[in-house]
This record gives C-alpha cells, sequence and structure tokens, in this order.
C-alpha cells in the first residue's frame, strides 16, 4: 500500500519554485517603483497636464531677452505672421485683490499711500460734445523707454510690423495661438504686454449691433481705415482669449452685470451688448431708471446706470454758490448707486473725466473747491479737480465695501486716457489720421492723465483698508496699455452727414473732433475681454 500518489509528489515539490516566482516578482516590482519614482522628480507631470488645459507649458523652459527697463518676461514663440507693437512696460498693476478686512497690505499699497503727488494746476479743459449723456434725462441717470526691434512679417494691411523690446521676430503670437487657448495661467499680469494684429477682425460689426451710438459708430460714419478694429492686446505671459460669448452667459446665468458711471462707461457697455448680441438677441426691458438686456436662455442681465462723478450731487445753493450751479458732495456715495448695488453680482465702474465739467466741491457742508467755478479769487481753494476725483474714488469704493447686503465683484475701470494732440478738444486738439497703435518708444506721456491714474489707484487703496463686508474689489488697470491707442477714437468721424468736415482747414485748425470715446468695434471691446477674465477667476472656481 502506497502513502502517497506520483501526482501527489509533483505537487508538493512544485512549492518551493512558486515561491521563487513570488518573490522575484515582487523584487522586480520594487525596482520599477524606485525607477518611475525617480523619472516624475526629474520629469513632472503637472506642467504637462498644465500645458494641455491651458494651451501654455512651463514658460521657464523658454529664453527670452529681457529689457533692461522691464523684468517681465516676454511672449513666447508660436509663430510669424503678426504685428506686434508697444510691449508696455510693467506697472505692476494693483488687482486681484479682496476687500476683506482680515487680508494684509501690500508693501506696493503702502507705498502708493505713503507717495506724496505734487500738486498740479486744476484743469479746465471741460469735455467734448458727446460727453453728455444727451440720451438720458435727470430722471433717466439711472438708467519705456524701449527699443524697437527689427520688424517681423506680418499680415497687416500695409505689410509693415513693429516688435517691441524682448520680443524678437521668432517669439511673435500669432493670431490662431492667441485665439487657441480658453484660458490663461491663474495670477498672469494681464495689463503688461503689447498690441498685435488679428486677422480674425472683431467679434461684430457695426451692421451687426443695432444698439451701437451713432457717435462710436465710425465705419457708419465714414472711417475711412479699418485696420484699428483688428489689434488685439496680448499679456506678456499669457494668452488673452478672444471674447466667447456663450462662456460668458454660462459663467454669468442667473447673475446681473452692472456698468456703472459716464459715457465711457456707456461706451463700454454697449460693447458687451454688440458682442453678445451675436450669440444671443436680449429682451430690452429698460425703464425710466435704468438701461436693462435680458438674455433668457441663461436669465442674465445686463444693466447701465447713469452716475457722472459716482457722488451725490445737488444744485440747491450752498454758502456763496448759488443755485443752479451742480454742487458735488465729495464725501457722499450717489444714493441712487447704493440702492440698487444689491440687485448687482458684478459692478464695472467708470468716472473720471467730468471733473473737468464746472462744478463745486462740497465736503461736509462746506465748500472747499470747485471746477471752472471759482468766483471769489481772494478764498483759497483747498481742493482741485484732480484731488476732488480721488476723494470721490475712496468715498464710493469705500460705501460699496461696507455695504451690509453686498457681497458680489466690483470692478474700477482705471482711467481711459484721451488722445488730444496740440490741444484740448476744444482748443485744437486732434487725433485725426491715426490709423494704428503707437509703436514702442512713442509714447508721450500724458501728465494729467497720470495723475488721474494714480489719484484713482490711491482712493482704490484707501478703500479696501475700510473693507467689512464678503464683497471683493478688482482693479482692471487699463489706462497704460490704452495710451498706445491713439487711433482707437472716433476723431472727426463722429456723424453720418456726408458735409462733415474731417480735414484741417487752410489755417491748419483741425475739425471738431472726439479723441476721447472708443469706436465700435474697436479697443473698447478689450476691456470686456478683460471683464470676462476676472469674472472667470471670481465665478468659475479658480
Amino acid at each position: 500500500m502506497t502513502m502517497s500518489s506520483p501526482k501527489g509528489s509533483s505537487a508538493i515539490s512544485s512549492f518551493p519554485r512558486s515561491l521563487s516566482v513570488i518573490t522575484v516578482a515582487i523584487g522586480g516590482l520594487a525596482v520599477f517603483l524606485m525607477v518611475a519614482s525617480l523619472l516624475l522628480v526629474s520629469h513632472p507631470v503637472g506642467s504637462k497636464v498644465r500645458g494641455y488645459f491651458y494651451g501654455v507649458d512651463s514658460l521657464s523652459k523658454i529664453e527670452f531677452a529681457v529689457s533692461p527697463y522691464n523684468d517681465s518676461r516676454a511672449a513666447p514663440s508660436v509663430d510669424n505672421g503678426v504685428d506686434v507693437v508697444s510691449e508696455v512696460p510693467s506697472s505692476k498693476p494693483f488687482s486681484e485683490v479682496h476687500t476683506s478686512s482680515n487680508d494684509s497690505l501690500t508693501s506696493v499699497e503702502n507705498k502708493v499711500l505713503e507717495h506724496q503727488v505734487n500738486p498740479v494746476p486744476a484743469v479746465s479743459s471741460g469735455l467734448p460734445s458727446g460727453e453728455e449723456d444727451n440720451s438720458s434725462s435727470k430722471n433717466d441717470k439711472l438708467v519705456e523707454n524701449v527699443e524697437t526691434a527689427n520688424p517681423v512679417s506680418s499680415d497687416a494691411p500695409d505689410g509693415s510690423a513693429y516688435s517691441a523690446s524682448g520680443i524678437t521676430p521668432a517669439q511673435t503670437i500669432s493670431s490662431e495661438g492667441a485665439s487657441a487657448n480658453t484660458s490663461v495661467e491663474i495670477g498672469c499680469d494681464l495689463y503688461h504686454g503689447s498690441w498685435f494684429y488679428d486677422s480674425l477682425g472683431p467679434l461684430y460689426t457695426n451692421n451687426t449691433c443695432p444698439v451701437l451710438t451713432q457717435m462710436q459708430n465710425c465705419q457708419g460714419n465714414g472711417r475711412p481705415d479699418k485696420e484699428y478694429e483688428n489689434w488685439r492686446w496680448k499679456p506678456s505671459q499669457c494668452d488673452l482669449p478672444r471674447f466667447d460669448g456663450k462662456k460668458f452667459l454660462e459663467l454669468m446665468r442667473g447673475k446681473t452685470l452692472a456698468f456703472i458711471g459716464d459715457s465711457v462707461a456707456r461706451n463700454q457697455m454697449e460693447s458687451m451688448l454688440c458682442i453678445l448680441w451675436q450669440v444671443e438677441v436680449p429682451k430690452n426691458r429698460g425703464n425710466r431708471k435704468m438701461q436693462r438686456w435680458f438674455f433668457r436662455s441663461t436669465s442674465v442681465m445686463i444693466v447701465r446706470m447713469w452716475s457722472s462723478w459716482l457722488v451725490h450731487q445737488s444744485s440747491e445753493a450752498i454758502d456763496f454758490a448759488p443755485q443752479g450751479v451742480v454742487k458735488l458732495h465729495l464725501d457722499v456715495p450717489d444714493q441712487d448707486i447704493m440702492e440698487f448695488l444689491p440687485k448687482f453680482d458684478v459692478v464695472v465702474l467708470s468716472s473720471g473725466h467730468w471733473f473737468a465739467k464746472q462744478s463745486v466741491y462740497v465736503l461736509d457742508h462746506k465748500i472747499v473747491g470747485g471746477q471752472l467755478w471759482w468766483p471769489n479769487k481772494s478764498r483759497h481753494m483747498k481742493v482741485n479737480n484732480i484731488e476732488a476725483f480721488g476723494i470721490s474714488v475712496e468715498t464710493i469704493l469705500s460705501a460699496i465695501v461696507t455695504h451690509p447686503n453686498y457681497t458680489g465683484v466690483a470692478i474700477v475701470r482705471s482711467y481711459s486716457p484721451d488722445h488730444y494732440e496740440g490741444g484740448a478738444w476744444n482748443t485744437g486738439g486732434s487725433c485725426t489720421g491715426k490709423v494704428r497703435p503707437l509703436a514702442a518708444g512713442e509714447l508721450v506721456e500724458n501728465g494729467f492723465t497720470n495723475i488721474m491714474h494714480e489719484k484713482q489707484v490711491m482712493g482704490f487703496y484707501r478703500a479696501i483698508k475700510k473693507g467689512s463686508n464678503k464683497s471683493k474689489l478688482r482693479l482692471m488697470d487699463i489706462t497704460e496699455a490704452f495710451g498706445y491707442r491713439h487711433d482707437g477714437h472716433p476723431g472727426p468721424y463722429r456723424s453720418p452727414d456726408p458735409n462733415k468736415i474731417t480735414k484741417r482747414g487752410p489755417d491748419g485748425k483741425p475739425p471738431p473732433q472726439d479723441c476721447l470715446h472708443w469706436c465700435m468695434p474697436g479697443p473698447v471691446d478689450t476691456w470686456n475681454e478683460l471683464v470676462l477674465e476676472v469674472i472667470r477667476r471670481e465665478l468659475d472656481g479658480n
């Protein structure tokens, strides 16, 4: 009788062999994991993933030529065939700042607040006809020294091109590459970059937007050139995508965006409507108090409120200022704005240019200054129009960030530069014949624009210190970049009158013109690309 069969002996003898195979397999896996870990450390996957989703790879791997006047990196190489001008020196824009009182203030802010601006004489240039909102009655108020590089090949109409400092022909960005991306790097400086010619052209035309104000309808008014419509803004370190109307409406689903301020705010609001009109025709739900446009598919409302100065104004007599002259209460916000503010999710504020108009400045119920009005020269004027603007900015923004019922986003669009050369709007200033952006090194500093911008930024940061609600305050710092766009204004093409004068007379005097507002389509559309990016950062969970 046998104790074991041949089959049983085979099973027992194979057991040590199986254990050896398992041991070898485990050892091999351990070696593999060690090698993979070393590879991941030396070649991280994150940058590849980011490049896939954002359309950009690690910028640290690209070699850049950096201007001694600008420590920001220039645009990476993608393609040629694009005209690039006006690389704007970095101004380190004061943006992306929360209003929470718990947030620590940056050293940049403290430096701005400590900086004392030398006073300049009050400017009495007034405003061009058309700056007044003629469509609204009083009751409807709610309603660098840088070097130019060798030219690069371009698809601009005349075949010419400019390269700004730090951008060589091999490093220009193509219109295809600039428009392909659907987002930009979080934290990217949106306000330092250059203008490039985009052959794709604007998102709408003067014939596809029925709400375009005639004075900004430059093509409809006979302007002979069109190149100004094609120049787009390119931040140095990322791409600013073309405006995506469907994405905007989806991001703003169920929300309200309000443009509040002067006729430049109207200019921007109409640009937004013109762009969105190509996606969906909105319903007009305006009334005597405000203009309102409703997009039914996403329940998005676009609103425009008129407020010339953003602070309270009155006409009754005060002390030695008679009735009828506008009194600006610089320490009191516009009460209509305060009333409707909780109904808005995003507001875009625009002001500054009306401080060139006649008005009396009042602080704590006392007259402290005036513009184009100061009857008693023996009296000392404490506040001129520039100081008044800074105070008004602090007042309205402080009221917003302390409003008990406001939790939205307030975007301050910085002072919009005008381009009256050789005088003011009524003293021979002109922008006639400007057909393309200024190239790098051609920009002439405008002292008045610079100090108004500085006062605005100071008011912005002083307001942040007072923040007590859950709202967020953002500065959309377009002033420096748009200083290069002297070609973007209507100039003499303000009306469709076929007999209007568009050339200088025999005495060299230029015709009446508007070098303050912006043609549509035109540079103003860039403001709304920036607004969309700010909103995306706030509402898209990034």
